[in-house]
């Protein structure tokens, strides 16, 4: 009996075993993110670890122990020991292959692989593959095969698959039985305390990268699927519904409705040129590379730039949706991928429609992308030109069209439109894997280069378009709208999730119907991608009530702040202060204000988490 016991504790020993592997793949492949700390520190996401790999070792017990209690009570029935090896090796290959997946997602998105990654797979597999192309596959393959050799190996050591079943009397069995899927059952919960077991229970740091280290891959992913696909509940609760309103809307209260003048007319053309992961570190006058984006800095000298603009989210499915609809990302969900919901948000290109434009999207790629083909459909846009609208020699990349084809067609698209026209725009070519026919402008294969290659790029083919658009009838009356779908953290590659830098973004108004006296100015009023329909509506003088949660840049009234979130985590900025929070480990991970009182932080926190509150509250209940 002891005997079998002992097997038992060996084979949850081994997962811990492969838990540990996997926890020192992980500190190894990103050691850059541990200088500076102590040797005591790294250790500690060990040992603080323990209690998420002790759950997810009890998880991959259960169908072992169910087996075993059943083939106990019935001993006339045998089980091969190969089933064990079977369900061990396949589970050591899942183990492998999620690490490998946790670090490529790590290194591009700032969080442990979620549910959002197999979404983004099941709604767009084939841009999810293209994304993909920037990993390592080599050393990427290479780590899953030592992981996966030196598991299997590992199991032949330490498991027994070949115990036996002890001979006991049926009122023995029932106790230790039942005893048995009782530790199990502790073990998965993290003991008997009132609440189960969560991250919180595990972070231990100050140092986010610490506390993302201590995270269980599988035991993180499997608690993430589980939260998106229960019944529909706000996880964001922090204070009582009507305060949380209250504070949001007293962000969006002004003294006056006014707005300064910057157009020449209410009814110019408008394109916005939604610029794929352009960064504020390619942009020189926002502290970026010089040389990136040379043809962008001219542009600014001729233009109205916003030099303070966040963006809402991390991906372009959360850009286009707070562009157009200036509605904030919504954390854990995207909302364009629920059509019931989507439909429901107002648009940029509705206002537009019903102001007598004629509205079109412009894109080189596949519109259903993450269900943007469905959005569009439901706002009001007359045309939809994407991958489609090309022939095959056109598509040279993995994403679609290279930006410089898509802007010479759209070029001669725009030259038969009526007037006045608006045209929504995206650029792919910035993007994973960063492809380019030809010589890179940046020398080398490194992420951060090619990133700068690809950007230099569109810089370069958005300075041809204008040049050629200079040309054209409609251009004099024409407002260009340039802004990023999001940040990103090439090319620097220093930005964090949690960190404001990550999300900095340029946004510029552009062209000739810019009244003179405010070309080449600045706007540093602190705002978000969400703010550029109150603005852009308010210079048309068309009503933007429908979005409340976009405020216009141009009223000197309008109060300065900027929200952006990622997976479970927001921040929040104002000018005196910005904080980052981590909602999983429920602690601050930024402060812009070391000095600043505890009542203070506080205070600005509880905007950022009333902000988030009432955007899931809305998204539900939309």
């Amino acid at each position: 009996m002891l005997r079998s016991f002992f097997s038992f504790a060996r084979y949850f020993v081994f997962w811990l075993i492969i838990f540990f592997f996997s926890r020192v793949t992980f500190e190894l492949y990103f050691y850059n993110k541990f200088k500076g700390l102590s040797a005591l520190e790294v250790l500690q996401t060990f040992s603080h670890g323990l209690w998420l790999d002790y759950s997810a070792s009890a998880y991959l017990c259960i169908i072992p122990v169910l087996v075993f209690v059943v083939g106990w009570f019935f001993p006339n029935t045998h089980v091969k020991p190969i089933w064990l090896k079977v369900y061990t090796w396949f589970f050591v290959f899942a183990i492998a292959f999620l690490t490998i997946l946790d670090l490529g997602i790590f290194t591009e998105w700032g969080t442990k692989v979620n549910y959002r990654v197999f979404n983004t797979i099941y709604n767009a597999p084939a841009e999810a593959v293209a994304s993909s192309g920037s990993s390592p596959i080599a050393s990427s393959i290479i780590i899953g095969v030592v992981l996966l050799v030196l598991g299997v190996a590992t199991s032949l050591y330490v498991v027994d698959f070949n115990f036996k079943k002890p001979v006991e009397k049926i009122k023995f069995k029932i106790p230790v039985s039942l005893l048995l899927c009782f530790v199990t059952f502790v073990l998965i919960r993290g003991g008997l305390r009132g609440a189960p077991l969560n991250e919180h229970r595990a972070y231990f740091s100050n140092k986010q990268i610490l506390n993302q280290a201590v995270l269980n891959t599988e035991w993180n992913l499997m608690n993430n699927v589980v939260e998106n696909l229960r019944s529909p509940y706000n996880p964001y609760e922090y204070l009582p519904l009507e305060k949380a309103y209250q504070i949001v809307d007293s962000l969006y209260t002004v003294k006056r409705d006014v707005t300064t003048s910057i157009l020449k007319t209410y009814r110019p053309n408008v394109v916005i040129i939604q610029l794929e992961s352009y960064t504020a570190d390619i942009i020189e006058s926002l502290g970026g590379d010089k040389g990136v984006a040379p043809h962008f800095e001219e542009f600014i000298k001729n233009g109205l730039f916003f030099d303070h603009i966040y963006a809402a989210g991390d991906r372009t499915d959360k850009g286009i949706v707070a562009i157009l609809s200036g509605f904030p990302s919504q954390a854990t969900r995207t909302i364009i991928t629920a059509d019931s919901k989507q439909r429901k948000l107002p648009a940029i290109s509705v206002a537009l429609k019903k102001a007598g434009y004629i509205t079109s999207y412009f894109y080189g790629g596949e519109s259903s992308y993450m269900n943007f083909d469905s959005y569009i459909k439901h706002h009001s846009f007359d045309s939809v030109i994407d991958e489609l609208s090309f022939n095959k020699k056109e598509i040279g990349s993995k994403w679609g069209a290279y930006d410089g084809v898509m802007f010479n067609k759209n070029i001669g698209f725009l030259d038969r439109q009526k007037h006045p026209f608006f045209c929504y725009v995206q650029t792919l070519s910035n993007h994973e894997p960063f492809e380019l026919q030809g010589a890179h402008h940046f020398p080398g294969k490194d992420q951060s280069n090619l990133f700068r290659s690809t950007a230099w790029y569109t810089d370069s083919v958005l300075n041809d378009y204008l040049q050629k658009a200079k040309k054209t009838d409609w251009y004099k009356n024409t407002l260009f709208i340039l802004v990023a779908d999001h940040g990103h953290r090439l090319p620097r590659n220093t930005s964090e999730a949690y960190d404001p830098a990550k999300y900095h973004i340029p946004l510029l108004f552009f062209g000739d119907v810019i009244k003179e006296g405010y070309r080449g100015k600045k706007i540093s009023l602190l705002g978000n991608q969400t703010d550029i329909a109150a603005t852009l509506l308010a210079q048309l003088k068309i009503s933007h009530k429908s979005f409340e949660w976009s405020k216009d840049l141009l009223n000197p009234y309008s109060k300065q702040f900027a929200f952006f979130d990622w997976d479970n985590g927001l921040g929040f900025m104002e000018p005196q202060q910005s904080v980052s929070y981590d909602n999983e480990g429920d602690k601050i991970i930024f402060n812009t204000k070391a000095n600043a009182t505890q009542q203070q932080t506080d205070k600005q926190l509880l905007k950022g988490q009333a902000y988030l509150q009432k955007i899931f509250t809305q998204y539900l209940n939309y």
